[in-house]
């Protein structure tokens, strides 16, 4: 049943793609705006009818909407799944994803990634870090907003992994708010490193209030750690439990020393 089940996914997934490409080329050429957002709300559009269209997911979305969707924020969330891609799409407005560079290499959904700006990174490399910074500037300025997994991958056991600060210096350098949000059950629905889907799943998305990064005297690490322990609290409070059974860096923190 889960083989079956999760080939019809892929191809259901494949058949979207083929189909939707053409749309999103038609939307690009008639999208004059700077920051081609109409173009990349189509791309989202349809991670969020992947999520519809399929029988085994169910997103459950909490929290207040920005009221103005193209005042640019950085928005930054922790990272379970391949499938937090099209949850997070469930979201009513476009934001430009940092992606790592290999996914921009894939036939048609590549395409698709590129002509939408998203910004591809490539890992461990510093001069592809310091273009990502200037990429996701120029996209801000544009007032579009842009979507970072400070965890840098996803996580192989469901809990929060350790935060880089990248998200929240680009912020404190653009004057821009962050926005964070926190998700769960994408995990079981789709886990790092498999390709079969698992049984039907809750997803729960969370979406925080704006935080200036003024609030925090515009210090990075301490920003950094703040908004870390908001979706680690918030993972727990759905789980039901101990914040320190979510948070990957409590196994460190534990551990006796030499």
């Amino acid at each position: 049943m889960v083989l079956i089940r999760s080939a019809w996914t892929w191809i259901s997934i494949t058949v979207l793609i083929l189909v939707w490409a053409p749309v999103m080329a038609v939307t690009r050429l008639f999208d004059r705006d700077p920051g081609h957002y109409a173009t990349g709300r189509m791309f989202r559009r349809l991670g969020s009818t992947m999520v519809a269209a399929s029988p085994i997911w169910s997103v459950e979305i909490s929290g207040a909407y920005p009221e103005n969707p193209r005042e640019p924020f950085v928005f930054v969330c922790n990272h379970q799944s391949l499938a937090d891609i099209p949850f997070v799409s469930r979201l009513p407005w476009d934001m430009k994803w940092v992606g790592k560079e290999e996914t921009f290499k894939l036939p048609i959904a590549g395409w698709m990634m590129r002509v939408s700006d998203d910004i591809p990174v490539k890992r461990d490399d510093r001069r592809s870090r310091a273009r990502v910074f200037i990429e996701a500037m120029d996209r801000l300025e544009k007032r579009i907003s842009v979507m970072i997994m400070p965890e840098g991958t996803r996580s192989p056991d469901g809990r929060v992994r350790s935060f880089n600060d990248g998200a929240f210096k680009l912020a404190i350098r653009a004057g821009v708010r962050v926005v964070p949000l926190a998700i769960d059950g994408s995990f079981d629905a789709l886990p790092k490193g498999g390709w079969k889907f698992g049984q039907k799943s809750a997803i729960r998305l969370h979406v925080f209030d704006p935080l200036d990064p003024a609030d925090f005297d515009n210090d990075g690490t301490a920003m950094t750690e703040h908004v870390r322990s908001m979706i680690v609290g918030k993972v727990a409070e759905w789980r039901e439990v101990d914040p320190a059974e979510v948070d990957a860096d409590a196994d460190v923190a534990s551990s006796p020393g030499p």
